[in-house]
């Protein structure tokens, strides 16, 4: 039976950005992201038979947000479970200037990666 993996991490001046704690773990994070950018590393592994790894290294640009917005988005509900606080599938997509990169490895699963992994 083939096991498939991935996880993301949101990294900005060296540093990782894990799942917010509680609000203001979250909104130190969504300032530090605010009218700046920052990279999204997602790795997606698969066994079956062998072991085969792959990494998506993405750069996003957020706008400025205030922080009238950020606790509005921290009361959707949205970011408490997502790395950086943010989902670019969802409410953080107006968040959202620039991408360079995999929308979906931003969004937690490098489809094109995973799609390799899988037809080798």
């Amino acid at each position: 039976m083939p096991v498939l993996g991935a996880d993301t991490s949101v990294v900005i001046d060296g540093r990782v950005l894990g799942k917010p704690a509680d609000y203001p773990h979250a909104r130190e994070m969504l300032r530090l992201l605010s009218g700046r950018s920052h990279e999204v590393l997602s790795a997606v592994a698969l066994v079956y038979g062998r072991e085969a790894v792959a990494v998506n290294q993405s750069k996003v640009w957020f706008r400025d947000i205030g922080d009238s917005e950020i606790e509005a988005y921290w009361r959707s509900g949205e970011p408490r479970d997502k790395a950086g606080a943010y989902a670019i599938q969802g409410l953080a997509a107006t968040f959202i200037q620039q991408l360079e990169g995999s929308y979906s490895a931003v969004m937690g699963l490098p489809l094109y990666e995973t799609a390799r992994l899988v037809s080798m």
